[in-house]
């Protein structure tokens, strides 16, 4: 087991940091417990975007939540990419990192996208054989996060051996990583492809979440029917607060991050999504914590 480094109390709340709120965050110094970057956006070493990060970094912890590892892909993993991720987390020493159970590479071809597995005992090992390259390389675990699906794993072509939550207990198992928990994406899951959001939630260990996700999502209505869109281009649905209430009664107090990527908005509503999720981790018995969220 790799050390988890010094992260966030269980009890506490991010939100996305966007370059766009720079200025607001250093003026008014929000209530908020940390911030969450996609370090891709800050692996160029220098520039306005670099320098607005750190300075925000030395007022707040900082969690990294990656999307170009592409885990999921057989191969090694791309060397420069993974030096420069060594870097900026040595740089700016974050509470948290995490990456996607997803795939985005062929060969030398990348897709712009985080694409849905198969899970099978072959993808078992591809990706748990790349999660222990990343963690040997930055010295410390990773956290994966659950995907958002549109198709049933039966569906997508392969042998899905086992279920999502079967694979990703079996992941921790095998690699030592932690499970970024998406909320919003087990909602989207479920209703896209007929899963029972609570026995999902209920089938993941309880001491390997090591922070949460929320966000927004959009619903979209056609021929076939209707499909949700996990977007980051809107407040968290009710439904979705409804099932990270039952999330937290179960797993106990755990970090929780607000993600919000598209149509940004102020930070202040930003700030007030922040404040629902703690006055509901406040509300809800949070007894238990676990070795990620301490």
């Amino acid at each position: 087991m790799h050390p988890t480094g010094d992260g966030p109390v269980s009890a506490s709340v991010g939100i996305s940091l966007k370059p766009v709120h720079f200025d607001a965050i250093l003026e008014s110094g929000p209530a908020v417990d940390f911030f969450e970057v996609h370090p891709e956006n800050y692996m160029q070493g220098g520039g306005p975007m670099v320098r607005g990060m750190r300075a925000v970094g030395e007022r707040y912890p900082l969690s990294l939540h990656a999307v170009g590892l592409s885990l999921g892909s057989p191969g090694p993993i791309n060397t420069d990419h993974l030096n420069r991720l060594k870097h900026l987390v040595e740089e700016i020493q974050p509470v948290l990192i995490s990456d996607h159970l997803s795939w985005s590479r062929s060969g030398v071809m990348f897709l712009p996208d985080l694409l849905p597995l198969p899970y099978s005992q072959e993808v078992l090992g591809v990706v748990s054989d790349n999660v222990a390259r990343v963690q040997d390389a930055l010295g410390r675990s990773i956290l994966i996060e659950n995907p958002s699906l549109y198709l049933r794993p039966g569906d997508m072509g392969g042998a899905a051996q086992m279920s999502e939550t079967e694979f990703l207990t079996a992941l921790t198992s095998k690699s030592g990583c932690g499970i970024l928990l998406d909320v919003n994406n087990v909602f989207v899951s479920a209703n896209n492809t007929g899963l029972d959001a609570e026995e999902y939630l209920a089938a993941i260990p309880m001491d390997v979440v090591g922070e949460i996700h929320l966000a927004g999502h959009k619903v979209e209505s056609g021929p076939a029917g209707t499909i949700l869109i996990d977007d980051h281009g809107g407040p968290v649905a009710d439904a979705v607060w409804d099932l990270y209430r039952y999330a937290i009664a179960r797993l106990g107090s755990v970090p929780t991050l607000i993600e919000w990527d598209t149509d940004v908005p102020s930070l202040e509503t930003l700030v007030t999504e922040a404040e629902k999720a703690r006055t509901i981790l406040q509300q809800t018995n949070t007894a238990g914590s676990n070795e990620y969220a301490a």
